[in-house]
C-alpha cells in the first residue's frame, strides 16, 4: 500500500465488517472511537488523515471530535513511526538499575535521540515513564511487548535480531516512511513553550514562576513570605500578582512592542 486515496478505500472496505462488529458493541457508537483507531493504526502503521475521516463518518461525530482525542493518546501515532518502536522505561525504579546507562547506550547504537526515527525506518525510539515492572527493572517494550533486565548485550543482541528479521516480536506494519520524527508541530510548541507565553525564556519549566520571574525566585519569595491565598473548596494555592510581578509584565511588554 502507498497512501493513496484508492488504496485507502479498498483497505476501508476490507476493515468495515470488523468495524461494524467492533462499533455494535457499545450502546453509543462514538464508545468505539479507540478501538477503531487501533485496528486501523495496525493496518497503516499510524493514524492517517483518511483514518481519521472514515472513522469520523462512521461514528456521526466531527473530525475535530476525532482529532482531539486522538491526540490525547501518546499510543496513536499521527505520523508514520518506524517497524519497532522502542521504549525503554526511564521511571524511579529502572533508574535506579540503570536506567540512564541504557538509555545512552540506545541512542548510542541508533544515532537518534527522544522521539526520533531511523533513516532506514526501522527503528523509533522513545524513553517512557513507568512501565509498571519494577521488579524486572531496567525494562521496555518494543511495539508493547515487555523485555526485562536490560543490558547492554542483551540490546545488540535484539537490535541484531530485529535487523535479521528473527526477533520474536512482529515488526509493525508501515505503508509509508517515517520522517525523522513523529512528533507534530503542535507537539513542538508545547515543549519548547511557544505555546504558553509564561513559560517562555525560564532556565528550566520545573522552577519557572511564570510572565517576568523566569528563575521562579519571585514566587518562592512570596510563597516563604506567606503571601499565598487559597480558593475556597480546595487546596490549590493561589498566589495573587504583587505591583512588582505587574511592573516587569508590564516592563518585558512595552519591550517587545518596541522591537516589532
Amino acid at each position: 500500500m502507498n497512501g493513496t486515496t484508492g488504496d485507502f478505500a479498498a483497505l476501508r472496505a476490507r476493515l468495515q465488517p470488523q468495524c461494524d462488529a467492533i462499533i455494535g458493541r457499545y450502546e453509543e457508537k462514538r464508545s468505539a472511537l479507540l478501538m477503531l483507531m487501533h485496528l486501523f493504526q495496525q493496518e497503516q502503521g499510524f493514524i492517517s488523515n483518511d483514518a481519521i475521516g472514515a472513522v469520523s463518518q462512521m461514528l456521526g461525530i466531527t473530525r475535530a471530535e476525532t482529532e482531539g482525542t486522538v491526540s490525547f493518546y501518546t499510543l496513536l501515532y499521527r505520523k508514520p513511526v518506524g517497524k519497532y518502536m522502542l521504549q525503554p522505561c526511564r521511571g524511579l525504579a529502572c533508574a535506579i538499575n540503570g536506567a540512564d546507562d541504557i538509555m545512552a547506550y540506545f541512542r548510542q547504537r541508533l544515532g537518534v535521540g527522544h522521539l526520533e526515527t531511523t533513516a532506514d525506518g526501522l527503528f523509533s525510539y522513545e524513553e517512557v515513564e513507568c512501565l509498571a515492572a519494577c521488579d524486572r527493572a531496567s525494562c521496555m517494550q518494543v511495539n508493547l511487548e515487555f523485555v526485562f533486565d536490560l543490558t547492554p548485550e542483551k540490546i545488540d543482541a535484539m537490535l541484531d535480531a530485529m535487523r535479521a528479521g528473527t526477533y520474536d516480536v512482529a515488526p509493525a506494519a508501515q505503508t509509508k516512511q517515517p520522517e525523522h520524527t513523529w512528533r507534530l508541530r503542535a507537539d513542538d510548541q508545547v515543549s519548547t513553550g511557544r505555546k504558553s507565553p509564561g513559560a517562555r525564556g525560564v532556565e528550566s519549566p520545573n522552577n519557572a514562576g511564570g510572565v517576568g520571574d523566569k528563575s521562579g525566585i519571585i514566587m518562592l519569595d512570596r510563597i516563604v513570605a506567606g503571601d499565598t491565598d487559597f480558593f475556597r473548596n480546595t487546596r490549590e494555592r493561589a498566589v495573587t500578582d504583587s505591583k512588582r510581578v505587574v511592573d516587569v509584565v508590564e516592563t518585558e511588554k512595552a519591550a517587545e512592542r518596541a522591537g516589532h
